[in-house]
């Protein structure tokens, strides 16, 4: 058995992963030119099922580098005002990780080099009469396997073409996301899991992505045929900007970050800092996205993961951790089919009936936590001094299937 996976993101490579450890021949195909060439977004939380699927398809010996290559991510959840006085506390969350989307990319690109191939744009794909399907690339090449597997992100050429009429829709609203090293003086702003700054008209989340080790010298050490990048710790942040904002600044990032200070002009030092002192290169606007719910669709040899099916705003913090949710869901159905033990359109529809429960159940639990992150009020913390730990009974663990809130990186299109 063959599968094409379509699209390069952490979603398909994770199924490769675990189609590899299967002993399933697999082929990926990414329509940008490399893996460094395009904006790949910021941090993400790894927790509950999806960290435990993220650990199930990567192979053993990469698993010291995974730790030694993420970040602590528990704590208090606080809600502070513009001056960080302490108005409100959301509950602590503890047993996941933090990684970054970039250094985890290219720790999943590990003994696959020779199984992808960049700069494939998918055309289409054409299901055969003799039971396989075709991939079509803009280039005229093609490439021919027994199922095909669209993990290529919210824009999906393959959803578009199995599921034409499925919805996406994109929230009300502007936002930034933004990125600035981590010093001391900005790690205090998120003592613990993150922090919500809420302004008068302006609300900025905050979160921490301090590595254990720096990635590359952790790669080197543990795992010599890895390169991960040289990436430094950061506190990523994200500002929601009041209606009425209008078109942003399209003449680079300096500009954005102008418009950015006014709107936080007379807050906290620290936080006009913060956004002063970010990032240029990793740096951007971003939209929020979500899925609208489609019915089974009748199981063929093309499938769907990740993002390209059930997309979300990063409110519940479980993009990345329903991406690899559904790798190692159809990974296990496919290796039923390897092993003689199921047949392969069984399978898939086992996988696809499953995968949009749980895939659509997160978008609905994102969409209902997203008012907390924006605009809706909470109720006043008993005594707003300073963030305390495990304020508020007892303590809640990210590994729990319904807390994992990871805080996923707010990009425009993740996969």
């Amino acid at each position: 058995m063959r599968v094409l996976v379509i699209g390069a993101g952490v979603g398909g490579l994770c199924l490769a992963q675990g189609l590899l450890k299967a002993g399933i021949d697999v082929r990926i195909y990414e329509r940008e030119p490399g893996v460094d060439s395009r904006y790949q977004g910021f941090r993400i939380g790894l927790g509950g099922a999806g960290l435990d699927a993220l650990r199930a398809c990567l192979p053993q010996r990469l698993h010291a580098l995974l730790e030694a290559s993420t970040g602590e991510i528990a704590g208090e959840r606080v809600m502070v005002d513009q001056q960080l006085k302490v108005i409100g506390r959301l509950g602590a969350m503890y047993g996941g990780m933090a990684t970054d989307r970039h250094v985890l990319r290219h720790l999943l690109l590990a003994g696959l080099k020779e199984r992808i191939e960049f700069g494939k744009r998918l055309v289409e794909y054409v299901e055969q009469a003799d039971g396989t399907v075709t991939a079509v690339f803009a280039d005229g090449s093609t490439a021919t396997g027994d199922l095909l597997v669209g993990a290529d992100g919210v824009g999906s050429p393959v959803r578009r073409q199995l599921l034409p009429h499925a919805e996406v829709v994109a929230l009300d609203g502007r936002a930034v996301l933004g990125r600035t090293p981590l010093t001391d003086r900005f790690a205090r702003l998120v003592p613990g899991f993150g922090t919500i700054v809420r302004g008068s008209e302006v609300s900025v989340l905050l979160g921490r992505m301090e590595f254990r080790r720096p990635p590359h010298l952790a790669a080197a050490e543990l795992a010599p045929d890895v390169e991960l990048p040289a990436a430094g710790s950061y506190v990523r942040w994200v500002m929601f900007l009041p209606e009425g904002t209008g078109e942003l600044p399209d003449d680079g990032w300096a500009q954005t970050r102008e418009l950015l200070l006014k709107l936080v002009d007379g807050w906290h030092p620290d936080l006009v800092e913060l956004i002063r002192q970010s990032d240029v290169v990793n740096s951007s606007t971003l939209t929020a996205r979500y899925a609208k719910p489609v019915p089974h669709w009748g199981s063929r040899r093309v499938t769907l993961l990740g993002d390209a099916i059930h997309v979300m705003p990063p409110s519940g913090g479980k993009g990345a951790n329903t991406a690899f949710r559904d790798a190692a869901l159809l990974c296990r159905r496919l290796t039923e089919v390897e092993r003689g033990e199921a047949e392969l359109l069984t399978a898939v529809e086992r996988y696809e009936r499953e995968m949009l429960d749980h895939g659509f159940a997160a978008v609905a639990e994102s969409l209902e936590k997203l008012p907390a992150f924006t605009s809706r009020p909470v109720e006043p913390a008993p005594n707003p001094v300073e963030p305390a730990p495990n304020a508020g009974g007892r303590q809640r663990d990210a590994a729990e299937p319904a807390a994992e809130a990871d805080e996923r990186a707010m990009r425009a299109s993740t996969r």
